[in-house]
């Protein structure tokens, strides 16, 4: 007999086996039964056998690997960074674009720069979701290189 303080830990019926979750079988798509008549039977035989596998099923379902999870997040802190580089190159030549071009026009100009390394990222991550990684690293690496902050280089660090 279940004392009443174990009455909390268990449910009547908990042993019982119809009650264990199932997992439902995966089914191959629907192939036609009859092949077309100009087929060569050994074809047609292969092609009913083998159930295909969808690509974007397994990508999806996989898990990334540590190496790139690690991989994802320096490219994170290294786009964070280029947009603090063009957040500071663009207000050090503040007074410099305002001879040249209108303020507001600069102000427009240095918010699309600032914002240029999140969307690119952004992009870069959904566009390649089911993409091999080493594509996914391709296009980061492309788009670190295109967004570097080159007012803030060529001005340097100086106060």
């Amino acid at each position: 007999m279940v004392s009443r303080d174990d009455d909390a830990l268990s449910w009547d019926g908990d042993d019982d086996p119809t009650l264990a979750p199932q997992v439902a079988p995966r089914r191959a798509p629907s192939v036609p039964e009859t092949a077309p008549k100009d087929a060569p039977a050994s074809r047609a035989s292969v092609e009913t056998d083998a159930a295909p596998a969808s690509v974007s099923d397994d990508a999806e379902s996989a898990p990334m690997s540590n190496a790139a999870l690690v991989t994802l997040g320096v490219f994170g802190g290294i786009y964070l960074l280029l947009a603090v580089g063009w957040f500071i190159g663009g207000s050090r030549l503040q007074f410099v674009a305002q001879l040249f071009i209108n303020p507001a026009a600069h102000i427009a100009a240095w918010i699309l720069a600032i914002a240029a390394p999140a969307v690119w990222f952004t992009t870069t991550m959904v566009l390649t979701r089911s993409r091999p990684m080493w594509l996914r690293i391709v296009a980061l690496v492309v788009g670190a290189v295109v967004l570097l902050p080159w007012p803030f280089l060529m001005t340097g660090v100086g106060a």
